[in-house]
């Protein structure tokens, strides 16, 4: 494959790291943010500022509020939003999309790329391929053109619908980072959804400390305890529990860490406290955060749903997502990624398995 160019959708933490090191690498990266206020400090200084694991200035050839200035003549969409905006950036890009484009959620979170998929078909005819990651590839921090890059994560799996696409992505994918390699299906990817476990119960757990402190704390290697990885352990459990179900490959989330940041320990516990890369991150300063109004909806909702789709009790993250709800005075359920809205209602395992490998052509969202 030639040269590849980017547009990376969203100016966030993730957005501007991930947009940053690939201009530095030498890439042509568009920026697009929706909100333009938060692109003057990046556009005064024409790129993104990069310290930690990578250092440099990362020139961008645009940065704009403009989608169709963003994404026109591209390869690859990269799109780095809280996943509860999927919806929304697919039907604003829907318009502007050119054939053989690839779009990939940084991640999915989980059943992003089907929902995303969903949207995209309205425009019939339209050749283009819709991807997303099981994770983010950094641990990062960003903010007004400066972006941290803790850690660079060694592996991070990817897969597209159709599946038979996956490994063009990973090619694609591959010219800027070797990290990527192929999953089994996006089935595969929503459900090594790390955030899920990693995110929601910790906030909660600590939440008079973050109203208190204002997150002044180290969110993994203080916010999680010995008692509070142990309900990590069972949200894992569960979550790998439905994944088994549905015949996807996946692996806990102490194994994860261990592929990712080279971490080990007896139990998830250890595992945190030994991995380097979490050293330094803090907590969420307020409890209206991404982790919970976004990995609750999009992350812990659709597993809870698509498990009693097949029969499965999710006890631990049933209990978690109703939490939230009562905290936050939001109905996730409602909100959320559910197997309605996924267009998967009333299907069996086989018939899921079909619809993301792309063998089932009928697709719509309630």
């Amino acid at each position: 494959m030639g040269a590849v160019s980017f547009a990376v959708i969203g100016a966030g933490n993730g957005g501007q790291a991930i947009a940053g090191h690939l201009a530095l690498k030498g890439f042509k990266v568009n920026l697009y943010n929706r909100t333009y206020e938060k692109l003057i400090p990046i556009i005064e200084k024409g790129g993104i500022e990069l310290k930690g694991e990578i250092k440099g200035f990362g020139k961008l050839n645009l940065i704009t509020d403009d989608m169709k200035k963003a994404v026109e003549g591209v390869d690859i969409i990269l799109v780095a939003v809280p996943a509860s905006a999927h919806y929304k950036i697919a039907n604003e890009v829907l318009p502007y999309l050119e054939e053989g484009q690839i779009i990939v959620l940084n991640p999915g979170r989980t059943g992003g790329a089907l929902e995303f998929h969903n949207v995209i078909r309205k425009r019939r005819g339209l050749e283009v391929v819709i991807a997303e990651t099981d994770t983010f590839i950094y641990a990062c921090r960003s903010s007004m053109g400066k972006a941290k890059i803790y850690k660079i994560k060694e592996v991070v799996s990817v897969a597209a619908i159709p599946k038979d696409k996956t490994q063009m992505v990973v090619e694609a994918l591959n010219t800027a980072f070797p990290q990527f390699v192929p999953a089994q299906n996006v089935l595969e990817t929503s459900f090594n959804n790390f955030g899920s476990v990693f995110h929601p119960t910790p906030t909660l757990l600590n939440a008079a400390r973050i109203e208190t402190t204002k997150g002044n704390f180290e969110y993994y290697r203080e916010g999680i305890s010995p008692s509070v990885a142990k309900i990590l352990e069972k949200i894992d459990n569960e979550r790998m529990m439905v994944a088994k179900a549905l015949g996807v490959n996946t692996i806990s989330a102490k194994r994860w860490l261990k592929e990712s940041y080279n971490a080990e320990g007896e139990n998830l516990y250890e595992v945190i406290q030994n991995t380097k890369a979490y050293v330094g991150l803090l907590a969420p300063e307020t409890l209206d955060c991404r982790y919970i109004f976004e990995d609750v909806p999009m992350s812990l909702v659709p597993m809870s749903s698509i498990a009693k789709e097949i029969g499965i009790k999710t006890l631990t993250i049933d209990a978690v997502i109703h939490l939230a709800s009562v905290m936050h005075r939001k109905d996730y359920w409602k909100i959320g990624r559910t197997a309605e809205k996924l267009g998967i209602k009333g299907m069996s395992v086989e018939e899921i398995i079909e619809l993301v490998e792309g063998r089932r052509k009928e697709v719509t969202i309630a």
